[in-house]
C-alpha cells in the first residue's frame, strides 16, 4: 500500500496567503452590511466556515482553527489577545481586522502542521 502525502512544498505557515483568504471571506459576508445583532450568528458562522473551506482547499498539511468576533462599533474599543505554545518553524497564526462604520470584526486563524 502506498503512503499518501499531501502536496506541501513550502515549509511554514504562509500568513499572507491566509490573510488574503480570510479578508475575501469577510468582505463577502459583511461588505455593505450594517451592524444587526440578529445576523451576528449567521455572519460569524459563514465567515469561519468559508475561511476554513478555502484554507483546506489549499491542500497543505495543516489542521486549522478559525475564530471570529463581530461587535458593534463603539467609543470603548475592542481588545483581544491570544498565545500559543507550538513549533514556530511550522505552525503559525494570522489575525485579520476588518471594520466599517457600524462594526468591527476580528478573525484569528491558527494553523498546526500535521507531521506525516
Amino acid at each position: 500500500m502506498e503512503e499518501y502525502h499531501r502536496p506541501c512544498d513550502e515549509v511554514g505557515f504562509n500568513a499572507d496567503e491566509a490573510h488574503n483568504i480570510v479578508k475575501e471571506c469577510i468582505d463577502g459576508v459583511l461588505g455593505g452590511e450594517d451592524y444587526n445583532q440578529n445576523n451576528i450568528n449567521q455572519w460569524t458562522a459563514s465567515i469561519v466556515e468559508q475561511s476554513l473551506a478555502h484554507l483546506v482547499k489549499l491542500g497543505k498539511a495543516y489542521k486549522y482553527i478559525v475564530t471570529c468576533a463581530v461587535v458593534q462599533r463603539s467609543p470603548y474599543g475592542f481588545h483581544t489577545a491570544s498565545s500559543c505554545f507550538w513549533d514556530t518553524t511550522s505552525d503559525g497564526t494570522c489575525t485579520v481586522r476588518w471594520e466599517n462604520r457600524t462594526m468591527n470584526c476580528i478573525v484569528n486563524v491558527f494553523a498546526i502542521a500535521i507531521v506525516l
